[in-house]
């Protein structure tokens, strides 16, 4: 399989777009005719780094590469940071707005929903410098 890479840009704040990576990711893997249950996987780990970005980072870039049966995903912004990634992890934790509540989000469960899907997680973060999220994912042939 000859290597494939896509880049998205994640504009902060813009909740009208937010979800977009997933779906033409969700779509692209389709169309290769990977296992439903892994494109499911993926499309979780893309929307909800998508969403962490848009709601609590700066403007920020997801980044995939599907190379020898790996797809790999960075979702990186240059916001705030995370202060403690060990609390964020916890399910149920959670630094949304009252206004995002409002809309829906906030529940707290992005980043646990990504280290339960991807097949590895690592998760880089620097106070006023910005987060890094990598994950793997393992692909079998498709059909």
């Amino acid at each position: 399989m000859a290597s494939l890479k896509k880049s998205f840009f994640i504009k902060a704040r813009d909740y009208v777009h937010a979800g977009e990576a997933a779906i033409h990711i969700q779509n692209l893997l389709k169309s290769m005719h990977w296992d439903p249950a892994l494109i499911r996987r993926i499309a979780v780990c893309c929307y909800e780094g998508e969403m962490n970005v848009v709601m609590h980072g700066g403007d920020g870039h997801l980044l995939m590469d599907l190379d020898r049966g790996v797809l790999s995903l960075e979702i990186s912004d240059d916001g705030p940071g995370i202060a403690d990634i060990e609390l964020a992890m916890q399910p149920g934790y959670s630094t949304a707005s009252d206004e995002q509540r409002e809309m829906g989000f906030g529940a707290g469960m992005g980043l646990p929903n990504m280290k339960k899907n991807a097949d590895d997680i690592a998760i880089e973060s620097r106070l006023d410098k910005g987060t890094r999220v990598r994950m793997r994912f393992y692909l079998t042939t498709g059909g």
